[in-house]
């Protein structure tokens, strides 16, 4: 009997020590391969084109970054052609340009990041339940840590239909994903976990219009994007004020032709912007620019920084900023960061890149739901060594796969040595 139990204990940890080691070697790279095997522009250009052609793609622009500079730019399209300066929707990218204009309101003195929320808005209210509402920050929720469980995910209202008011979407998003709450409350304790809230922008969408006294389209307009001269880029569509937006075409993932959706969630899901604006946003991250001061004088070098400082975090990883995804550290103890997109019919964005060197990926697209995501953390591998957030959260399923291997080789030999073990008894 003692035996036995020894054996149990043994293989029990055996099987836990191989987990932790498969989650280990997961996060290391270990069995991940880069996309290209040349560390050249030309090699990862041609895995890019693989890439490309190993599934439907409508639309794509992918610019990469060398010392803040753009070294290569690349197109395709199923239908009508797309350049640097044709506009897509970029879907939850949304996010880490809508957190840059809420820190500009943080930064003149008209938000304190970790004042309730509640002293700002009068047009809606946080629901009462279980957590003190009190609790949520502008800070927690620009981070994704202030409790809140509505599990948002927007599906947008196509072109024609009236969006819902804001206030009746936060009570109750009639364009919820299937299968998510959708009403924007506190469900967990504020400041206790992350947890990813696509109505906590929308909440900071109202904020922004309580305090600037601006619809949310012109404030992010008249105060960033016109300052950085992000001249194809706007928070709905049209824009009357802009007359050289080219609207790229929307695919479904079958390559039949899919529909245009509008959204309530402005600052969550719904910038409508091109590469080469977002190649001038991507600039306003870099240390040290010999070209353009940080921020590009509509923040402060300070401010930019507190963006990719660590605010929340998953299984002990530094994950998030404020607004900002933190998808791998670099070599001094800074981040690579930036934020990706996915929305339904197929868009997918994906930014990455180093504040540190100024070298980074941008990638939009059309007709596939996960491309971009996918380019950008090959790119982050190839070039660094390193697995980023989203990498390795695609690569849980065959994590998952060697740990069930592992597990089910030291169970048979567990039950092999139990088997050898009565043998011995039973010639005893």
């Amino acid at each position: 009997m003692k035996k036995l139990l020894l054996y149990i204990i043994v293989t029990v940890s055996a099987m836990f020590f191989w987990a932790w080691v498969t989650f280990q070697a997961s996060v290391g790279g270990w069995f991940h391969h880069p996309i290209a095997d040349q560390p050249t522009s030309q090699a990862f250009q041609k895995a890019v084109d693989i890439e490309i052609d190993k599934q439907f793609t409508g639309n794509f622009a992918m610019a990469v970054m060398n010392n803040g500079k753009t070294e290569y730019e690349k197109f395709y399209s199923a239908g009508r052609p797309v350049n640097r300066n044709t506009v897509f929707q970029v879907a939850s990218l949304s996010k880490w340009v809508s957190a840059f204009g809420i820190m500009k309101l943080v930064e003149n003195g008209q938000i304190d990041l970790d004042a309730p929320v509640s002293q700002y808005l009068t047009r809606w209210k946080l629901p009462s339940g279980e957590f003190n509402n009190e609790a949520v920050t502008v800070r927690r929720l620009l981070s994704h840590t202030a409790g809140l469980t509505d599990g948002l995910g927007y599906s947008g209202f196509e072109m024609g239909t009236p969006v819902q008011p804001i206030e009746q979407s936060l009570t109750q998003a009639l364009d919820a994903d299937e299968g998510v709450s959708g009403s924007v409350k506190v469900g967990i304790e504020p400041g206790s976990e992350f947890k990813y809230s696509g109505g906590g922008y929308t909440l900071l969408q109202l904020i922004v219009e309580e305090v600037s006294g601006q619809a949310f389209a012109d404030y992010m307009k008249e105060n960033i994007f016109q300052p950085l001269h992000m001249t194809h880029s706007s928070y709905t569509w049209p824009d009357s004020t802009a007359d050289n937006f080219e609207l790229v075409e929307f695919y479904n993932s079958n390559g039949t032709k899919a529909p245009h959706y509008q959204y309530t969630s402005l600052a969550a899901t719904s910038l409508y912007t091109s590469l080469s604006d977002l190649e001038i946003f991507f600039q306003v991250f870099l240390v040290g620019s010999n070209n353009e001061p940080i921020g590009r004088n509509v923040l402060k070098p300070e401010t930019v920084k507190m963006m990719r400082l660590p605010h929340a975090q998953t299984m002990g990883e530094d994950i998030w900023g404020l607004g900002t995804i933190l998808f791998a550290a670099t070599e001094n103890g800074d981040f690579i960061i930036g934020h990706d997109g996915k929305s339904t019919p197929p868009i997918n964005t994906a930014v990455r890149l180093n504040p540190e060197t100024g070298d980074g990926i941008i990638v939009l697209e059309t007709g596939n739901p996960l491309l971009a995501t996918k380019l950008a953390s090959e790119w982050v591998f190839w070039k660094t060594g390193k697995v980023d957030t989203l990498l390795f959260t695609m690569e849980t399923n065959r994590m998952i796969t060697i740990i069930g291997i592992g597990w089910g080789v030291i169970v048979l030999i567990f039950i092999g040595l139990l088997i050898k073990q009565k043998k011995k008894q039973g010639k005893a």
